[in-house]
């Protein structure tokens, strides 16, 4: 952390990435390598999917995208489709019912959940904070936890389990979830705000931008950056002030609202909610202010409805369809949906430029989209709809569907991703190695 570069005010701390001119030019500079960081984000949506209609069709480089994954055409050689892996430990195991709040609860930590509603939870360490445990002191904040959904983190919600296992993908250790955030503006003050709660108040209630307090740090930086880097911060801020202004734009929506007939969600719609998200953690990848990222989509068993794309039924309501066509129609409506989210989000990160030459944000991104649950009606955990995205800092090949051999763990592809971390694991949950395919 001594040797990165920070724009800082008495209410905003903005931490910079590697900028060539500033290389070397004291204990405050950054990194004088100059590599470029790999990035690993994990994306979670809930209840399965219409597998009919999202599983592409083909092997190999030419494979072609499902019907539910069409809005990814442009990025179907930054992408790839992995079948065959499993989350045995989200199945009963002798547990009896809970598959909702198993799978969230093994998502990322391939273990299984101690069945209880009380305080005496166990699960396991999560891959992401595996990372962050390696890597978190490189950045301003280890790891980011987002949702669109307030973290419960008490009471029973599925089948004897605790609520902490239905509302939570991260955890820090066997008994400790990280609680993820689902207000858009407390997330943005984590990356950007001082650290001081009555400073970053106090500016927020005078309606100053973040950038109010670190301009005149920014200029003395201009004056010791070449002109790429200068367009390169100018750049950096503008896309932080955009983000701000939506994030305000939605607050004072909220403020117009009676108290009883405030809107669900902030902001309101479920869509900006989910894309604010996303800016957000594009701009945390994009300032390095972390490198390590988890956003639920949705809780595991939500019965959200879609009325803005023609969906009225209630999300887990439908995934019990009975093969029911009409059904099966309205779920891949919603996986349609969802995709089209990760396509916001990956033309985010191809449309920000990174590195010498050329390169963008995701090239050196790796990020796991996907569920615990691949048929909604048969609540099975094997053969998952999971998606590796981006190009992992040359780490992966994407381009492609591959196909895991039969029984394959997801954790195996996990240790794969973190040892493109450069984090050393030999084991996690229940792992049995290394998912070598996913670079050619």
């Amino acid at each position: 952390m001594k040797r990165r570069n920070f724009l800082k005010g008495v209410a905003a701390t903005i931490s910079l990435p590697h900028m060539t001119s500033l290389a070397g030019s004291g204990p405050s500079s950054g990194a004088a390598t100059g590599a470029t960081p790999n990035r690993l984000a994990f994306l979670y949506v809930p209840n399965g999917v219409n597998l009919d209609q999202w599983r592409p069709t083909g092997l190999g480089a030419n494979y072609a995208l499902s019907n539910s994954l069409q809005s990814l055409s442009p990025f179907k050689k930054d992408i790839q489709i992995i079948s065959g892996l499993d989350h045995d430990k989200a199945k009963a195991n002798g547990d009896g019912p809970g598959d909702h709040a198993r799978a969230s609860a093994t998502f990322l930590t391939g273990c299984q959940a101690k069945k209880t509603a009380g305080s005496n939870i166990r699960n396991g360490i999560s891959a992401d904070q595996l990372a962050a445990r390696h890597v978190g002191h490189q950045t301003r904040l280890s790891s980011l936890e987002l949702s669109t959904v307030r973290a419960r983190m008490s009471g029973a919600c599925d089948s004897g389990y605790s609520c902490v296992y239905q509302h939570n993908i991260s955890w820090r250790d066997d008994t400790t979830p990280m609680p993820a955030e689902y207000d858009p503006r407390v997330a943005f003050e984590k990356i950007f705000g001082s650290g001081d709660a009555k400073a970053d108040a106090a500016r927020r209630a005078k309606r100053k931008s973040v950038l109010d307090f670190i301009s005149q740090d920014a200029k003395n930086l201009h004056q010791k950056m070449s002109t790429e880097d200068r367009h390169k911060l100018d750049e950096y801020l503008t896309s932080i002030r955009e983000v701000e202004r939506r994030i305000e734009q939605s607050e004072n929506f909220q403020d117009r609202y009676p108290a009883e007939a405030k809107p669900d969600g902030i902001p309101p719609g479920y869509e900006a909610h989910i894309r604010s998200m996303f800016d957000i953690m594009t701009l945390a990848f994009k300032t390095d202010s972390t490198r390590i990222a988890s956003f639920m989509l949705s809780s595991e068993g939500s019965n959200r409805s879609f009325k803005e794309i023609g969906v009225s039924g209630g999300h887990h309501s439908l995934s019990h369809h009975r093969k029911n066509p009409e059904t099966l129609s309205q779920i891949a409506k919603i996986d349609t949906f969802y995709a089209q989210q990760l396509a916001y989000f990956l033309e985010n990160l191809k449309q920000s430029q990174e590195g010498e030459n050329g390169g963008n944000l995701l090239d050196n991104t790796m990020i796991v989209y996907g569920s615990s649950i691949g048929d909604g009606n048969r609540h099975n955990h094997d053969d998952l709809p999971i998606i590796l995205a981006g190009g992992g800092a040359g780490k992966l090949t994407p381009g492609r569907h591959i196909q895991a051999a039969e029984g394959t763990p997801m954790t195996n592809l996990y240790l794969s991703l973190l040892e493109r971390m450069d984090v050393s694991a030999k084991r996690i949950g229940d792992s049995t190695g290394k998912l070598d395919m996913i670079q050619a």
